[in-house]
């Protein structure tokens, strides 16, 4: 019994935390309908920030996720006027090439600003953990956790309760009438990227402690961001922090009960079985196709 419950810990911490680094992608891929494949790269960068504040200024990663935030966020608003929006004007489809191609280049930037090498931040909670009984809760895991829960709660609340999280709503159900009511798809587009991007950042402060990372560790993170995305559902903010959790668990319960091989082939099996049983994802429900657009 005692191994159950730990492994539900484990399960559920993790989920949060995969929960935090899909974030951003949930809301391009929800209200913009863009796969933004730079999505790892961003994740990879805020790391490094967070990395960086922690080994030269002693800054710990969770309140260093709040000063990175305010540059990624720049750096989301930028990409999406300079170059998402013109390439939107030529083709949609082409944005995914568009952000591929980004996230090379974020690589190759991100390698000639810190170096191959891996990195990982320590702080002092790095290996310390809680105890309740036999089971214990792990202190580096558990604040990741609830910093997911905090970024996920604000981001739900800005969406239902302000001005802004209405024209993004709007604009993602029914890009026409938005526009008749006033809502400029331009600056909308731009708040979603600038916020997306800059929600990485609490990702990568996750990241920048919980595992050691490299410039190409982009490719192991957008491949799970993704997961977590198709799992949840396009544009739900909830539903991806609930499939971060189902995702943890069902990580962890494999490792414990089967084998840690097996576990890692968890993420391709679930997307599997939603896009056969729910292709609009789990948590989120169905449109009616015979609806106008």
């Amino acid at each position: 019994m005692t191994g159950l419950v730990q492994a539900l810990v484990f399960g559920i911490l993790a989920g949060g935390v995969y929960a935090l680094m899909a974030t951003g992608l949930t809301l391009t891929f929800g209200v913009m309908k863009i796969v933004n494949m730079a999505q790892g790269a961003f994740l990879v960068l805020s790391a490094y920030l967070c990395y960086s504040l922690w080994a030269h200024l002693g800054i710990d990663p969770l309140l260093g996720s709040v000063i990175a935030a305010v540059p990624l966020g720049l750096i989301g608003a930028g990409v999406y006027r300079f170059v998402i929006e013109r390439v939107q004007r030529t083709d949609h489809g082409l944005t995914i090439v568009v952000t591929f191609a980004l996230a090379i280049v974020a690589e190759a930037l991100i390698a000639l600003a810190w170096g191959p090498n891996p990195a990982s931040a320590t702080p002092a909670y790095f290996n310390q953990a809680f105890r309740i009984d036999s089971v214990t809760i792990p202190k580096a895991q558990l604040y990741a956790c609830l910093l997911a829960i905090a970024v996920t709660g604000a981001l739900q609340a800005g969406l239902r309760r302000t001005w802004l999280g209405h024209s993004i709503t709007a604009a993602a159900e029914n890009p026409e009438g938005a526009r008749l009511v006033g809502v400029d798809p331009r600056r909308t587009g731009t708040w979603v990227f600038a916020i997306a991007t800059a929600a990485t950042g609490f990702g990568g402060a996750a990241l920048s402690f919980l595992y050691q990372f490299t410039p190409d560790s982009q490719d192991t993170w957008i491949a799970l961001t993704l997961s977590v995305v198709i799992l949840g559902g396009l544009g739900s903010v909830t539903g991806a922090f609930a499939a971060g959790l189902l995702l943890g668990l069902a990580e962890s319960i494999t490792t414990a009960y089967i084998s840690v091989r097996w576990a890692e082939a968890v993420p391709t099996i679930l997307i599997l079985l939603v896009l056969l049983i729910r292709p609009q994802g789990l948590f989120t429900r169905a449109g009616r196709q015979d609806a106008p657009a």
